[in-house]
């Protein structure tokens, strides 16, 4: 189960876009009517009058599960995850509406609600993303829903904003993470994709605490973006890498070695060039002269005989 949080000025395009399709289903609502799209966008803007200053009143939330989790989701049963996400994400005491969309392979729901609650108060938005996160990992878990390994699996070409950038981040810094050698490596290959990487150290002293990064104006944490990208395990796979090379290394001398020895067992230049200078000559010298003195030599020993 995972969400993803966004906030708007217009519930009318808001409403309209939620409603005005085939597979669109309300599967809940709390303080507006739902006879019509027109009397659910008059009651939201109705609330949204008594705190006129709020800009971006609208609330839009998109959850969304596996595939592998549609035999355990029910209407109702999604429908219950909304309120118990909403309660969790402190968003209470205000109007809201759930529809349920089937247009995608897997299930998902959208939750509209008014950030002028009840009381006329803002319900705020700050650290609303990071908490997101928090929540869903929390309901997966309680649930037991499907969690995918990392990141792989989540379609990339449907983000935006700052989801999107958040998984470039994600992609980019995992590349280049098992690639540096050492922290201003990495530092280096970021820099060449235009990703800054900034430090937290211990009050006081030199001592790395965190890390951050940033792309743009958007900045996050290293864990925020996914928790192998923290400053401790960053540090450990740069350890592996500078492991790895300096083993790569010693198979290298060590074939090296194999190499010389190797040839310390071939004739040198020098006996190849006699071996071939003596065959050369054999081949050179005069057979009949060779002849003539095998011949003088039997006479001289039938004389003596």
């Amino acid at each position: 189960m995972i969400g993803k949080v966004k906030t708007g000025k217009s519930f009318g395009g808001c409403i309209r876009y939620n409603l005005q399709r085939e597979q669109a289903t309300i599967l809940y609502a709390d303080g507006i009517r739902t006879d019509s799209i027109g009397h659910i966008i008059q009651d939201f803007n109705m609330q949204r009058k008594m705190n006129p200053g709020l800009g971006q009143a609208v609330g839009h939330i998109v959850l969304s599960w596996s595939p592998n989790d549609t035999d355990k989701l029910t209407p109702d049963t999604m429908s219950d995850r909304a309120k118990e996400y909403m309660q969790k994400m402190k968003i209470t005491d205000t109007q809201c509406l759930i529809v349920q969309h089937g247009d995608r392979e897997h299930p998902h729901i959208h939750i509209i609600y008014n950030r002028v609650n009840n009381e006329a108060k803002t319900i705020s938005d700050q650290y609303q993303r990071k908490r997101n996160v928090e929540v869903c990992r929390l309901l997966t878990l309680k649930h037991g829903y499907y969690m995918a390994k990392g990141k792989e699996k989540v379609n990339r070409h449907r983000l935006k904003g700052a989801d999107k950038i958040k998984y470039e981040l994600y992609d980019a810094i995992s590349q280049a993470a098992a690639k540096a050698k050492n922290w201003a490596d990495l530092e280096k290959l970021l820099k060449q994709q235009n990703i800054g990487l900034q430090y937290k150290y211990k009050s006081g002293t030199t001592e790395v605490q965190g890390i951050s990064f940033s792309k743009g104006e958007l900045k996050y944490k290293g864990s925020e973006i996914d928790r192998s990208l923290s400053y401790n395990r960053l540090n450990q796979q740069i350890e592996l890498n500078q492991k790895l090379e300096k083993g790569q290394q010693n198979i290298d001398r060590h074939e090296e070695a194999e190499i010389q020895e190797h040839r310390s067992r071939i004739p040198s230049a020098n006996i190849l060039s006699d071996l071939l200078q003596s065959q050369t000559y054999e081949e050179s010298v005069d057979i009949h002269f060779l002849k003539r003195k095998k011949t003088k030599h039997n006479i001289s020993q039938g004389r003596s005989s």
